[in-house]
């Protein structure tokens, strides 16, 4: 619900709730695209036609202190809880779009163009999951913000655990999806989909419908295909350079279990039980790593599942996000308020 201004502030007020109204009109004008004039039927299961037009007018960029100008976009109510999406390997802030229609309208969204992605800048150097981390630092700095919950996705799983294990005072909760807590020390990774092999052999310029593209956005549950063309074809335009930076230096998957202890914030896990990157073992060292976490699998989906099954990704997300924190018991013979 959008307040009254309350004039009876004086012409401050006024001023200040226009402001409010103006932050919530994109997502209202986006929603009323994605869903029509009657809403969201709670029993459909057709899924929700994206306007990506709309979508993609809403970007901002932030020059940050770091050099980078990082694009990003505001959504949702600015006085509410303040979530940060962060998206995976070679996408974009478009990632969430499907997750969209069905996210609290309480929540503030700050959804963010990583650096060498989207329409953030694409720097020559440094694209390890730390640089990545220290830029979404700088962007919430940027926008004031001291706390927020915070979700990732894939890659963007990996910056939210180095975010909240350098920053722990900064991250309220995270939600990691399609994620991994590494190898397990001495055993080498062996996926059963071996991606890193076909992109270094790509060529620019990259054909986003060449047989791999097609393929490293395929699914076992259909998605909208006029979203995976658009989001094959901004991955295309990534330049190489990008694609081989981070995968060498932000995909290192033997460095996840040195640091995981340091990531205290409430954690929710999700995967698809399909996953053909993450694999169970990797799944199981996250789990161990973080013991207190609560954890969803998906049957049936993939490394996609906040495309595959927005709905009930988001279900799950809301329901953490939006719980009363758990509640700590006392040591024996201590002083309670």
């Amino acid at each position: 619900m959008i307040p009254n201004p309350d004039t009876s502030r004086g012409p401050g007020s006024h001023a200040r709730a226009l402001g409010h109204i103006a932050w919530l009109l994109p997502l209202a004008a986006l929603l009323m695209v994605l869903v029509g004039r009657d809403g969201i039927a709670a029993g459909d299961k057709e899924p929700v036609k994206i306007d990506l037009n709309a979508f993609d007018a809403l970007k901002k960029r932030v020059a940050l202190p770091d050099g980078v100008s990082l694009a990003y976009v505001p959504m949702g109510d600015p006085g509410g809880q303040t979530v940060v999406l962060i998206h995976g390997y070679t996408d974009n802030a478009r990632d969430w779009v499907p997750l969209l229609p069905y996210l609290s309208p309480r929540f503030r969204l700050i959804l963010v163009d990583i650096r060498g992605h989207g329409r953030s800048d694409k720097p020559e150097c440094c694209y390890t999951r730390w640089d990545f981390a220290y830029d979404v630092k700088l962007l919430l700095d940027a926008l004031g913000v001291e706390r927020a919950d915070v979700v990732g996705h894939s890659l963007g799983s990996f910056i939210t655990q180095s975010f909240a294990e350098t920053w722990p005072q900064r991250a309220r909760r995270v939600v990691l999806i399609s994620s991994s807590g590494g190898p397990r020390a001495g055993s080498p990774r062996k996926p059963a989909y071996d991606y890193a092999s076909q992109i270094r052999q790509l060529k620019e310029p990259i054909d986003p419908d060449s047989p791999f593209m097609i393929e490293w956005w395929s699914s076992p549950t259909p998605v909208d295909e006029e979203f995976i063309r658009r989001q094959r074809r901004d991955a295309a335009a990534i330049p190489l350079r990008v694609w081989l930076a981070v995968l060498d230096q932000g995909l290192v998957y033997e460095d996840l279990q040195r640091t995981l202890p340091r990531l205290k914030a409430p954690a929710l896990l999700i995967w698809g039980s399909q996953d053909p990157i993450m694999e169970e073992e990797e799944r199981q060292t996250l789990r161990e790593a973080l013991p207190q976490a609560q954890v969803k699998v998906f049957p049936g989906l993939g490394h996609n599942p906040i495309w595959e099954d927005p709905r009930a990704c988001a279900e799950v997300i809301n329901t953490f996000l939006t719980a009363a924190p758990a509640r700590t018991t006392a040591p024996a013979g201590s002083a309670t308020p």
